[in-house]
């Protein structure tokens, strides 16, 4: 499947109808005049609320309309700060973000599917998904991950002798970096005011990948994934711990009020240039 045309976005006025609109539960599409707010408000722990923008909740994968090289770029902000940031007041809960990946979950007619994913990924505690040995598994991070590979499978039927190996510091720090690379996970923390508006950069290569805020590199790393993949944009109330010692547990957040991601443009478009690591 070819590459698509690149995409040109401001969210002023109606949303275009390229978009699937996903709201669920709490979750409210709100167009102020110039920009999009993907809103969650008066969210509960005992209901799924999702606020949510893509273009692929209708494809097949096979069919999903992005393939490297390109270049993403996203103005936007959010209503609180991140978990991560220091001071006093309420913080965003949930996860939220935004970029490409394969929507590994069953929804529509498709089937579940090991992740793929390249973006710009926001989770509160108590997520706990530690994929990268250095990274914590919450905050404000760009990341990658393509666990669908050859060598990830071929690794997968040892998890048996190798999860109590992992409660085992020393050789947790000796043993997870083969995992992770094997599924291609590379993590950057993000040290920015998250209610500030940035510019959010992703270039998307066939072999490295580039993530930068306001033109400054946060993450440069040769582990992007395969295409196509779909692009998303999202706030939700939802929390996973997913970790090498083997805990897996899914859960959701009550959080009062608003909280918001904020949109004024975004762009996909062909990439020519070169990352270098």
């Amino acid at each position: 499947m070819g590459q698509r045309s690149p995409l040109y976005v401001r969210f002023a006025g109606e949303i275009s109808s390229y978009w699937r609109r996903h709201a669920v539960g709490q979750g409210l599409l709100d167009q102020t005049g110039e920009t999009l707010r993907l809103t969650n408000i008066d969210a509960r722990a005992d209901a799924y609320t999702n606020a949510q923008i893509d273009d692929y909740q209708h494809l097949s994968r096979s069919h999903f309309p992005w393939q490297p090289p390109l270049r993403f770029s996203v103005r936007a902000r959010f209503s609180h700060p991140g978990a991560h940031e220091s001071g006093a007041g309420d913080r965003l809960g949930g996860t939220a973000g935004f970029g490409f990946w394969n929507d590994p979950f069953m929804t529509e007619l498709r089937f579940p599917a090991l992740p793929r994913a390249i973006w710009f990924f926001y989770a509160s505690p108590p997520s706990n998904m530690k994929f990268d040995l250095h990274t914590p598994g919450w905050g404000w991070k760009a990341a990658t991950i393509d666990a669908a590979r050859i060598p990830f499978l071929l690794l997968a039927p040892t998890a048996p002798l190798a999860l109590p190996l992992m409660h085992i510091p020393p050789l947790y720090r000796a043993l997870w970096p083969l995992a992770q690379r094997a599924m291609r996970v590379s993590e950057r923390a993000i040290d920015v005011a998250m209610c500030d508006w940035h510019i959010y950069t992703l270039d998307w290569g066939n072999r490295s990948a580039r993530f930068s805020v306001d033109g400054r590199p946060i993450l440069i790393c040769d582990t992007p994934p395969r295409g196509p993949l779909g692009l998303v944009l999202w706030i939700d109330n939802q929390y996973m711990q997913v970790t090498p010692q083997g805990r897996i547990r899914h859960g959701l957040l009550g959080r009062p009020g608003r909280q918001w991601l904020e949109l004024a443009w975004l762009a996909v478009e062909p990439y020519a240039g070169y990352v270098t690591i």
